[in-house]
């Protein structure tokens, strides 16, 4: 007789506030000072290290930039949404400019929420949200945001998918693949419960709690293409629970493009003391 595993029956309530609600000891990322004089992984440890590879790649991408498109979709069994966001970053400028937009699968043809983003010297300002009026823009220093949901970076800052990246396990070669017209190799991992809660809020963090001790473990697949110059070229994140799940998938395109981002004008910006919400992350 064939016997059939069944995970464990997460609450709804829970996956739904964990996901979307409304609609090993790594060391933390070096500061930006450290990053430029970060050494790459020898060529023999490449080869023989495939996690030393990604790291390797997480390095040398941090020092340029790139045109950023990412995808996330969230399901929780009866709803289902894909947030977006479009924009350049420059990593080693530290300054970029993303557009987010959040959109029901169910009814795309419905005006999509949209919130601009502007990162820059050390503070992201948002503007578009419900709680700022029209034309203003809120400013709140970036060491302080926290990601609210599953596989979200705070306040969408492309640099902390970078950071959970360099935190695989278990990483494997699962093959050469093209990414928008790019021939790049794919590495297979996973994160565990420390990378997937890096910089994770506390109420989120107890929720990610109960469901490893509902399942057992918590185990997110990670994916990562990288070029023939050691540059990523998409990551991808993929968390399927009972019932529910999420996917992140970021590409990068035109690395070492010129990056504009100026910060609004000090007039039109109010500070921010939290960051949250199906936008912000």
């Amino acid at each position: 007789m064939e016997t059939t595993v069944r995970r464990p029956l997460i609450p709804l309530v829970l996956l739904t506030a964990l996901l979307c609600a409304g609609c090993s000891s790594a060391p933390e990322p070096a500061p930006a000072a450290a990053r430029a004089t970060e050494e790459p992984a020898t060529i023999d440890s490449l080869e023989t290290d495939h996690g030393a590879a990604v790291r390797a790649a997480v390095t040398k991408t941090k020092r340029s930039s790139a045109r950023i498109t990412e995808e996330i979709e969230v399901g929780d069994g009866i709803n289902s949404f894909v947030l977006s966001v479009d924009g350049d970053f420059d990593w080693a400028a530290d300054r970029g400019r993303l557009t987010v937009r959040l959109r029901g699968e169910d009814t795309p043809d419905k005006t999509s929420p949209r919130m601009d983003e502007v990162f820059r010297d050390g503070t992201v300002y948002v503007t578009g949200l419900a709680q700022l009026e029209e034309g203003s823009w809120g400013a709140m220093p970036e060491d302080e945001l926290e990601a609210h949901y599953a596989l979200r970076a705070p306040g969408n800052d492309p640099r902390h998918v970078l950071a959970q990246i360099a935190r695989m396990r278990d990483v494997a070669k699962a093959g050469e693949e093209r990414v928008n017209g790019v021939a790049a190799v794919r590495y297979r991992g996973t994160l565990d419960q420390e990378a997937v809660t890096l910089r994770m809020a506390q109420d989120m963090r107890e929720k990610v709690d109960t469901i490893r001790d509902l399942t057992g473990e918590v185990a997110v697949d990670a994916d990562v293409w990288i070029d023939a110059r050691g540059r990523i070229v998409r990551t991808r994140l993929d968390w399927p629970l009972a019932g529910a799940s999420v996917r992140a998938t970021m590409d990068l395109a035109k690395h070492g493009l010129a990056v504009e981002a100026a910060a609004p004008d000090e007039a039109e910006t109010v500070p921010l003391s939290m960051l949250g919400g199906p936008l912000p992350g």
